[in-house]
């Protein structure tokens, strides 16, 4: 399975403190509808820090079964303890997912080396595909460039999720492994400029609203080669992808949902509603978008 185009790291929907299955379901056939090459739940926009185990199994089932295999599923199965990631990332598989994400251990502040094996470990316990993911700004720790590299050499570790939102780490990823190791945005606002130094598709929150409209930019870019067209339509984009953003994700994205009339406002605590304020922005931008009246 080839990895590019539009992967949508998709929310977790609630009813009542439960898991929403409902709605779940009609999320992911809006991806499917959208054109998306691919689901991601459980990763940080789909809050899987706040799901038990039963629920974290049970949402990997739920998406597994809605896409009804139109589309590949990416468990996220990430933890700060390896053993718990190789439980995880096990039962994934088991269930029926087509390939892991998995991000940087957080709070532990592993070194490169401790990263390396943590990576290693996992690669050789659970024969699945296994996309690194790499989010500083939540983990507190940076995946060097050269660990990336060595990471890259293990045969079922296909690929990275890069969110250190560095340029320059993305094109020393890609002269590293000379191309040959498949890098994804992690940020829709730099999809564009990441595409231009190798990544070739995007792990998006803003595919949550608008999957059709981010098929069009990674299109215009990496397909039709039409550069003055992608140009446009990411300017065009630019405020919806900040607006994601005006709060923790994935507040704003689940806000934005609700408004649309998709999910229900209801998050998990620590994570909790928009100010009325951005509340205010957020509906006002998406009648500008027309994603809503």
């Amino acid at each position: 399975m080839e990895l590019k185009g539009i992967y949508t790291a998709l929310v977790t929907p609630f009813k009542d403190y439960r898991l929403d299955e409902e709605a779940l379901r009609r999320l992911v056939a809006l991806q499917i509808e959208g054109g998306v090459d691919g689901i991601v739940p459980c990763g940080t926009t789909g809050e899987a820090s706040t799901l038990d185990y039963d629920e974290h199994e049970r949402v990997i089932e739920v998406v597994i079964e809605a896409t009804k295999k139109k589309v590949p599923v990416i468990a996220g199965t990430g933890s700060n303890s390896t053993k718990e990631a190789i439980e995880l990332t096990a039962k994934a598989k088991e269930i029926g997912a087509d390939m892991c994400l998995l991000t940087t251990p957080y709070y532990n502040k592993p070194t490169q080396e401790g990263l390396y094996r943590h990576y290693k470990k996992i690669a050789e316990e659970v024969d699945i595909p296994l996309i690194l993911y790499n989010i500083p700004g939540r983990t507190g720790v940076n995946m060097n460039p050269e660990t990336i590299y060595r990471l890259s050499e293990i045969p079922n570790i296909v690929g990275i999720k890069e969110a250190s939102g560095s340029l320059v780490q993305v094109t020393e990823i890609f002269r590293l492994t000379k191309g040959k190791f498949t890098i994804l945005s992690g940020d829709d606002n730099l999809f564009l400029p990441m595409m231009s130094t190798g990544a070739k598709g995007v792990i998006s929150v803003a595919s949550n609203i608008i999957p059709a409209r981010m098929k069009e930019l990674y299109r215009a870019f990496l397909v039709d080669r039409d550069i003055e067209k992608a140009m446009l339509i990411n300017g065009e984009l630019m405020p919806l992808f900040q607006a994601m953003f005006i709060e923790t994700n994935p507040i704003p994205v689940k806000e934005a949902l609700f408004f649309m009339g998709v999910i229900e406002e209801e998050f998990r605590l620590p994570l909790c509603p928009m100010s009325e304020t951005n509340k205010a922005y957020l509906m006002n931008l998406l009648r500008e978008y027309g994603l809503i009246k």
